[in-house]
């Protein structure tokens, strides 16, 4: 009796779920595309790939710095619930399309279907948010690899040259390519576990920096003590540069989007993640940096560090050298799972790109492996990144702009569909479950506004007087990255690309 119970009731959920991803399809076929790829992810795991993209440990570990010598506490504070408010805004922007049209495309199909008489527009967004993830997660295997040095020379003492740390960038960029090979289930799989990771490993860095912590700083320190190692008179402009940090930290909840074809209701599912992770993350980051800040022995020791990471020597001097590492230990994994979606990402938006015209090799790069991966845009990832990591051999200066280029990439993209809502606020007409209703004007405005604000912060000198070494070369970058498009786009993009190609037409 109670196993034919259990058959019918595991029949029952079969039977829902067959409904679920056939609705799913539906909606997609309604927006001209045929279903390619197995339905296998759940909330959880669409929420984990958006928690993995916007790794809340290693942003906040990574970029710490730039807050504390750009305002101090106060400023990290501060800048932090005031950037994650507006970033939930975004989110809120970004969720309300991704109901409407939850396909892997993301930003660059919302475009398309927005704003379809300006095909280049598109086609830009398309282009500078698939460069934005590979250069992601080409930061992201570096800075895995900066972990490991930092890791050698608290444990051994030992100095990692450029060239070690470069093999070691081409080592996590490989790594990353095999895991995003294997397909969809692994990647599943590793997103839930980093959701865990996250938590629990927020938790242990949490207590193990408040109990270990020689001093304890006074709430006082904590929420109005103001520091300046920018060279900068401007207390205000000081603690806006310090805003860097937390943008830079809380980008990547739109990458639930690019795996929106392989869940199960993403009209439902993915928005949530999109919402919810920023959500998240505000709350867990707030716990980890208030215990970074009360642990936290000296300003100038962090500042003066010669480990390759500076939140290393927060660490060492906090808790000691053996559990400075496995602090490291904690906030590596979490980047290498980090890292592994951003090339998830991009090479879904390759498949996008190519699948309407708007990417070379269109047959390759739709080709998808027995695992249900589209491994061209996997490997293609990889080569750039091995490529552009070797001029971390040759000049940090240099690497560190081409890196600093994705963060504002990341932003000008939510730039272009929040732009339409506002401007064009009846460029959706027949809005998906998750909708925002009469605020969603008032949200869009006030992301938009913010989006603009941070994308001229992020090009502005974060450091005066300025000079070849400090220099803010972002700019460079990514105005070589839009030249680099333009001709792109009018040697082929404007012959080829004339926005969303139907693989699917009902009779």
């Amino acid at each position: 009796m109670v196993k034919s119970e259990r058959r019918d009731s595991s029949a029952g959920e079969d039977k829902e779920e067959a409904r679920d991803v056939a609705v799913s399809d539906q909606r997609l076929q309604d927006l001209g595309y045929k279903s390619e790829f197995r339905r296998e992810m759940s909330l959880f795991k669409v929420l984990g790939i958006s928690f993995c993209a916007i790794g809340i440990l290693t942003g906040m570990s990574s970029a710490f710095q730039t807050g504390l010598f750009s305002g101090g506490p106060v400023g990290l504070f501060w800048g932090w619930n005031i950037c994650s408010f507006f970033m939930f805004l975004i989110a809120l922007s970004l969720a309300e399309i991704c109901s409407t049209y939850p396909t892997m495309g993301g930003l660059y199909f919302w475009v398309c279907k927005m704003k379809p008489d300006i095909p280049i527009l598109g086609f830009f967004t398309g282009w500078l948010y698939s460069m934005a993830m590979v250069f992601t997660g080409i930061a992201g295997n570096l800075t895995v690899a900066l972990y490991l040095a930092s890791m050698a020379e608290v444990g051994q003492g030992r100095t990692l040259t450029r060239v070690e740390i470069t093999a070691i960038a081409w080592a996590m960029n490989i790594f990353s390519g095999i895991v995003n090979t294997i397909g969809t289930k692994a990647i599943g799989q590793m997103s839930m576990f980093n959701v865990w990771w996250t938590l629990g490993g927020t938790f242990v860095l949490t207590i193990t920096l408040l109990v270990k912590a020689p001093v304890k700083n006074s709430p006082d320190f904590v929420f109005t003590n103001f520091q300046n190692f920018t060279g900068w008179e401007s207390r205000g402009f000081v603690v806006l540069l310090g805003f860097l940090q937390a943008v830079y930290t809380l980008e990547g909840c739109e990458t639930a989007a690019q795996v929106a074809e392989e869940a199960v209701r993403a009209e439902i599912l993915a928005p949530l993640a999109v919402a919810g992770s920023i959500a998240g993350s505000w709350l867990i980051g707030l716990a980890y940096m208030l215990s970074l800040l009360f642990a936290v022995q000296s300003i100038a020791s962090v500042q003066a560090t010669t480990y390759a990471i500076p939140i290393s020597q927060l660490f060492y001097d906090a808790v000691g050298p053996q559990l400075a590492q496995l602090c490291l230990v904690v906030v590596m994994l979490s980047q290498v799972m980090a890292a592994i979606t951003n090339f998830t990402a991009s090479s879904r938006l390759f498949y996008a790109l190519a699948r309407d015209n708007a990417f070379p090799l269109k047959k390759q790069f739709m080709t998808l492996n027995r695992f249900q991966a589209p491994y061209w845009g996997v490997w293609t990832s990889v080569l750039i990144g091995c490529i552009i990591s070797c001029a971390y051999i040759g000049s940090a200066v240099a690497f560190d702009a081409m890196l600093s280029s994705a963060a504002i990439s990341v932003m000008l993209s939510y730039l272009q569909p929040i732009i339409i809502r506002v401007f064009w606020p009846d460029s959706i007409e027949d809005f998906g479950p998750f909708c925002l209703g009469k605020w969603s004007w008032p949200v869009n405005f006030a992301g938009f506004l913010f989006c603009v604000f941070v994308c001229i912060l992020f090009v502005l000198p974060t450091a005066y007087p300025a000079n070849v070494l400090n220099m803010n070369y972002a700019i460079v970058a990514v105005g070589g990255l839009l030249v680099i498009i333009t001709i792109n786009w009018f040697w082929w993009g404007k012959h080829s690309f004339q926005g969303p190609v139907k693989t699917f037409t009902f009779k």
